[in-house]
């Protein structure tokens, strides 16, 4: 029998390392708060652990603007405790992925700093996107080379004194490189071996298809924010890149691997990434932007299985991230259904983790924590709220940071009296790791149970999923072999399919399934 690549069907949990533990006392997570909390992820039951950046940065983007791509900023630490850090999951049995930042550097960057010094046309800009502007249609002011958009508000361009202008998809603050120059292709390649040499086991790539940007620039036109990732991203050249990468890590020991941020416009071009000799996985963002609906995840579930199966690769699955609001409150619709969130949530872990391929968890859903949404403006940091004059919030109330204990913020996070970087709900006493170890009910309890119970039943399973019941706008029906899951949309009881219960997010009513409740059960195959 082949053996399956770790990452192939494991459960990865996403730290964002500012807000999960803080060990040095300043109101920030950092690696040591990360190393001292690795006991709670290996009994939780997950497979691995995903760093959001740790990098020197100005933090202008969460750390996504990143300053030097080999170092660890000073208040998340030193390499000395990331390498402590990685010696410490392994000897628990975690392994570790680290998030990598190719489309964009910090304006502080020293390429970008020795950029701007130098005059227009020097070798110094290559490395970025510099153009020059363009006439106005009344002629007598210059505009922006195009009218490509920010993805966090206003144009992607920002002039410079001396007339030209640089390009940046995101914050002004996050110029884009140009991965036509030589170099940068050179540096990322040493910069992939600088932390697989310290053992790292993987790379998440943020924003992994984008590298390459439309030669000719044209105007996008009045569909310009949506049009960005056809006609702007994707393009050929950087799958290159990534079969470069890719033999990079094939040429070390322990099935190192990567995972990219990829949005597409088609399952056709997602598979191109995931070709044998490019990356091992990709993200699928459906399931994280579907309603609650059982048409709905059907569609999602088939056409990510669909996606990634000429490519003989395994869908990813996720609930909740870092950019995006958590499911808990998503799923709190319509408004005025007391608990409704919570009980959709236990549903839908038990669906995602029935599924063939991996899962990847968000700190903090493990706690059944809400989206927060009443941040007051002045606290809020993300680059989106400040650039769309509030106007969208931002991903500030899914990086509120994690309560650990106690009864007051900071909960555990930091030492008492210290204040967190982002403020804490006053409402968060029976929501933290503490109080939900003492009640066996708990979000935390039902999602170890899940987690170990996956383990246990995994082994053995077929990856190709059966759809028993595929015609219910209620209920949501997939069989792997000798276990299936269902999942009730609907707010009715229904009628459980036949086996043993093993497993369901609420009391079942003797045979009946509850409304907002799913189940695993064990048949005969």
């Amino acid at each position: 029998m082949t053996r399956s690549p770790w990452w192939r069907h494991a459960v990865v949990y996403e730290v964002y390392v500012r807000s999960f533990a803080d060990g040095g006392g300043d109101g920030e997570g950092d690696l040591r708060g990360v190393r001292s909390r690795l006991p709670y992820l290996r009994d939780l039951g997950v497979d691995a652990l995903w760093l959001t950046p740790f990098y020197p940065s100005p933090l202008a983007d969460g750390g996504y603007d990143v300053a030097d791509h080999t170092g660890v900023d000073p208040r998340f630490g030193t390499l000395d405790d990331f390498d402590a850090l990685v010696a410490d999951a392994h000897a628990l049995g975690l392994r570790l992925i680290v998030d990598i930042v190719p489309n964009h550097t910090s304006d502080r960057h020293p390429w970008f700093r020795r950029a701007l010094a130098a005059p227009p046309g020097d070798p110094a800009r290559d490395r970025y996107v510099f153009r020059p502007g363009r006439l106005r249609p009344d002629g007598r002011m210059e505009g922006p080379p195009n009218d490509w958009p920010s993805m966090f508000g206003g144009p992607a361009w920002e002039r410079l004194p001396d007339g030209q202008w640089y390009l940046h998809l995101y914050a002004r603050e996050q110029p884009d490189l140009n991965w036509r120059d030589p170099s940068v292709r050179r540096e990322f390649e040493r910069i992939l071996r600088f932390w697989l040499d310290r053992g790292v086991d993987g790379f998440r790539i943020d924003v992994a298809a984008g590298l390459f940007k439309n030669a000719a620039f044209t105007d996008l036109g009045e569909d310009a924010r949506t049009a960005l990732y056809g006609r702007v991203y994707s393009r050929p050249e950087v799958h290159g890149v990534y079969r470069d990468w890719r033999r990079i890590l094939d040429s070390y020991d322990g099935d190192r691997m990567a995972v990219g941020e990829i949005w597409t416009d088609s399952p056709e071009d997602l598979a191109r990434f995931l070709r044998p000799d490019e990356l091992h996985q990709a993200f699928q963002f459906d399931l994280q932007l579907a309603p609650w609906s059982a048409p709905a995840f059907r569609d999602v579930i088939r056409a990510a299985c669909a996606a990634v199966a000429p490519t003989g690769a395994a869908p990813t699955w996720v609930l909740s991230s870092h950019d995006m609001p958590r499911h808990v409150t998503r799923y709190e619709q319509p408004r005025g259904m007391p608990g409704v969130g919570t009980a959709r949530a236990r549903a839908a872990l038990l669906m995602m983790l029935a599924l063939p391929g991996s899962a990847y968890l968000y700190q903090g859903e493990e706690l059944g924590l809400p989206e927060v949404e009443d941040i007051p403006e002045e606290a809020r940091q993300d680059p989106i709220s400040r650039r769309t004059g509030g106007r969208r919030p931002g991903r500030d109330g899914c990086r509120v940071p994690i309560p650990w204990s106690g009864t007051k913020e900071p909960y555990g996070f930091a030492p008492e009296g210290v204040r967190p970087w982002l403020p804490m709900p006053a409402d968060w006493a029976s929501l933290t790791v503490e109080a939900q170890e003492r009640d066996p009910a708990s979000m935390l309890a039902f999602y170890r149970r899940a987690l170990a119970l996956r383990r246990e039943l995994l082994p053995g399973l077929p990856e190709e999923l059966e759809w028993p019941d595929d015609a219910s706008d209620t209920t949501v029906v997939f069989r792997r072999g000798g276990l299936t899951c269902a999942v009730n949309c609907s707010e009715n009881p229904v009628r459980l399919p036949r086996g043993e219960v093993v497993l369901t997010s609420a009391p079942c009513y003797g045979d009946l399934l509850p409304g907002n409740t799913s189940a695993w059960i064990r048949t005969e195959t």
